[in-house]
């Protein structure tokens, strides 16, 4: 599962025309219509507060588990084309980056 995040290899669903939703950018480049995920970049700045903490003396039973808050939405407005999807305008607004 690890491997199919980070390089995808898959049949674009395109090429059945079937739109398809995913986690992780790298499946809209791959040909997904769209993919929701957290923000990992906040996931990072949480790991270094966590190194952080625990350097000043924390011990790690005693730092919350945090869960995301900042997530990501991608939209492959070239799949939506070639699939004729319309995307609503409310959704185009909230994507972050769009291919």
């Amino acid at each position: 599962m690890g491997g199919a995040t980070t390089r995808p290899s898959l049949i674009p669903p395109s090429k059945y025309r079937l739109p398809a939703i995913g986690e992780g950018g790298g499946f809209v480049d791959a040909g997904l219509l769209m993919t929701y995920t957290m923000d990992f970049a906040e996931l990072y700045e949480r790991g270094a507060e966590y190194v952080y903490r625990i350097l000043l003396g924390a011990t790690p039973a005693e730092l919350p588990i945090v869960q995301p808050t900042r997530f990501v939405m991608v939209v492959n407005l070239a799949t939506a084309k070639a699939l004729g999807v319309r995307i609503p305008r409310a959704t185009l607004l909230r994507a972050n980056p769009m291919r």
